[in-house]
């Protein structure tokens, strides 16, 4: 019976019906199906002929106490017998707003329908059409995620019916704002907003839009609403099991994709019971918090100083490498430069054994030919009436002289010359004076006693240019 009673509490709070006879007969036509009897009630906007009552008053409702915490549900955990400390209970469940029940995720496709007019109407006024709201300016159309458009669906309606003076709900999906919170070092303030709840506008115009407490939300918390209208909120109202409406919660993000419960405040609260809640949660937290920021203070620390290392270590290995760069290019250029010393030295030792054999095959040659011409002229003759006596002069100043037969040709004279080897040149001519002849070519074949040179000649060499 228990198990009847706590369904039927729920569906009140959910839905707002005051009658139980009438909720019990919803519940029992689908089968005592919670998340059926919901999607399908709020998916055709049913509303009972009598009034809400203020508050579900069924004996197993759970505890409105703001310091009672709510039963261990999928997404986060909560403490028991006491309200929430620094010794968090967290459960080790998955974080994750989609619920484990085919049923629910059913039930939320219901919920869509519902959500799609003020999706709708919020990307009309993205694009431009401000539906009557003169005073907003229209924007670019962006691409936003369902649960980002939801979010911005719920600020914009929440501006619309209480006005602009609220915490500063961030437009982002509850998984992002979360991480936000997180980022910023903040605790995560949440608020489940029940439309049909007959509570809720008192609670938002009184309380969750008074100055003193908006101004300490937003100073001190990352806040999010939803509606439970919308697909999200619903999931957040079953994870977080909010029974009574007005919901508040805070929650902070923990480790492994878990959340923390630390506080929840349900049902009708002044702004100072409220503040209250959140000033007591807020010190009780802030040691966590301030540790967590100086952790994360240590590792980006940690983090730029093993950049500064790794930068440094690179910029050193990058001066070695250019040192050891330059150091092989120097090495290179020196062994370049030896090796082309080395050629060099090896060409000019090969043109100098190359020029010694070629003048000693020249020398050899001519040592032969003035042997062969030494040999030609034969025996020098005696004196007597056919023998010429010639006298050679060379430039040098030596005179080398022989006996000739006049019958000689002036060619055994040059041959003469040549065999003794006292010219470095091969172009000269023989050379007379008084009067100036000179023994060429043309007379290479007259006898010296035709040439005039007999009986005696005297002559010298005149070398060539």
């Amino acid at each position: 019976m228990g198990d009847v009673a706590d369904k039927i509490a729920y569906f009140q709070a959910i839905t707002g019906v005051e009658d139980t006879d009438l909720c019990t007969e919803i519940l029992a036509a689908h089968g005592w199906d919670l998340e059926l009897a919901i999607s399908v009630f709020t998916s055709q906007n049913h509303h009972p002929a009598t009034e809400y009552a203020s508050e579900p008053t069924t004996s197993d409702t759970p505890p409105t106490s703001t310091n009672q915490p709510p039963a261990e549900t999928g997404l986060v955990a909560g403490g028991s017998g006491g309200p929430p400390g620094l010794a968090w209970k967290i459960i080790t469940l998955p974080f994750s707003i989609i619920s484990g029940s085919l049923g629910l995720i059913s039930g939320a496709v219901g919920l869509g329908v519902w959500a799609a007019g003020g999706v709708l109407s919020y990307s009309l006024r993205m694009i431009g059409f401000n539906l009557g709201r003169n005073s907003e300016s229209s924007s670019p159309l962006v691409s936003v995620t369902a649960s980002a458009a939801e979010a911005m669906s719920f600020v914009d309606s929440f501006d619309r019916d209480f006005g602009s003076i609220r915490p500063s709900f961030i437009a982002e999906g509850f998984m992002d704002a979360l991480q936000r919170s997180r980022h910023e070092f903040k605790l995560f303030f949440v608020y489940l907003h029940s439309p049909e709840h007959p509570d809720t506008p008192v609670f938002c115009e009184r309380t969750l839009c008074n100055e003193a407490l908006v101004a300490f939300i937003n100073e001190n918390f990352v806040a999010w609403g939803g509606s439970i209208r919308a697909s999200e909120g619903f999931k957040m109202s079953n994870s977080l099991k909010a029974s009574r409406f007005p919901f508040c919660a805070v929650v902070m993000a923990a480790t492994n994709q878990r959340i923390a419960l630390l506080q929840q405040v349900e049902g009708p609260k002044s702004p100072d019971e409220l503040l209250t809640a959140l000033q007591r949660v807020l010190e009780e937290s802030a040691p966590v918090l301030v540790s967590a920021r100086l952790e994360a203070e240590e590792r980006r620390n940690n983090i730029r100083l093993r950049e500064e290392q790794d930068a440094a270590y690179r910029a050193a290995l990058e001066a070695d490498q250019a040192r050891e760069r330059q150091r092989q290019e120097e090495q290179e250029r020196q062994e370049r430069e030896a090796a082309e010393a080395e050629r060099k030295r090896k060409e000019e030792e090969e043109a100098r054994e190359r020029a010694a054999r070629e003048a000693a095959e020249r020398e050899a040659a001519l040592a032969k030919m003035r042997e062969e011409k030494l040999q030609s002229l034969g025996p020098e003759p005696a004196k007597g009436p056919d023998v010429t006596q010639v006298l050679v002069r060379f430039p040098t100043g030596e005179r080398k002289e022989r006996r000739f037969q006049c019958s000689t040709t002036i060619q055994s004279l040059y041959d003469y010359v040549d065999s003794l080897g006292c010219l470095e040149v091969e172009k000269y001519s023989l050379v007379s004076n008084f009067p100036r002849t000179v023994y060429g070519s043309e007379k290479l074949a007259l006898s010296l006693k035709d040439a005039g040179l007999h009986p005696q000649a005297s002559l010298f060499v005149e070398l060539n240019s």
